[in-house]
């Protein structure tokens, strides 16, 4: 498994792109529209093979019959809400997930095609504690068409009351050396990122 992008989710785009381009100083780009949960989205490419979303509702759609993904009909304000793992076997790590972690959705958009795995309420597997799972097909990656932002990510901590659990779970399949677990009474994602102008969090 590798670390594939966060999630800023906001109740609206605009505002979620003025909170995260006025944390880390850049300018987001144009992303798309997810007609199945009635979202879209706005882009920052972090360097290969990892990028940032800013993900809200599309009142330009008409809303989703289901529960929206990511926890976003619950989203009132922007913060970073979500961390994404893509794996070759999505079904494998669904039956090893120590808690259900969503069903299955294949999904594209243009030449993009993933799937990904949605709990049916629209929740964040463990409260955002272990990952959204997500498979590509071969050879697409929103992060092979964004332009170099002059971002990395140094470190995503993951604080929850099972940090020690997740850490446990996914220290066989996940070595990225910024993922850190904390303990914490309160589910919450922080990411610390080197930009030009230095240091910069989103949490």
């Amino acid at each position: 498994m590798e670390l594939d992008h966060l999630a800023v989710t906001c109740p609206s785009l605009e505002e979620g792109v003025a909170w995260t381009e006025a944390s880390l100083g850049v300018t987001l780009l144009p992303g798309g529209q997810h007609t199945r949960y009635g979202t879209h989205n706005r882009l920052l490419g972090l360097g290969p093979g990892l990028y940032l979303e800013v993900i809200a509702p599309d009142p330009s759609k008409p809303s989703p019959a289901h529960p929206r993904w990511f926890g976003l009909d619950q989203s009132t304000a922007p913060s970073l809400g979500n961390w994404i793992v893509r794996t070759d076997n999505l079904y494998n790590a669904i039956q090893t997930a120590p808690e259900p972690v969503g069903e299955p959705v294949a999904l594209s958009r243009g030449d993009l095609a993933w799937i990904i795995a949605v709990p049916p309420d629209g929740s964040l597997p463990m409260q955002g504690g272990f990952p959204t799972l997500i498979q590509w097909s071969a050879g697409t990656h929103p992060s092979m068409r964004l332009p170099e932002s002059g971002l990395r990510l140094t470190r995503l901590e993951i604080h929850h009351p099972k940090a020690a659990i997740l850490a446990n779970v996914l220290s066989a399949g996940l070595t990225d050396p910024h993922v850190k677990f904390i303990q914490s009474g309160i589910p919450t994602l922080r990411a610390a990122f080197a930009t030009p102008a230095g240091e910069r969090w989103l949490g």
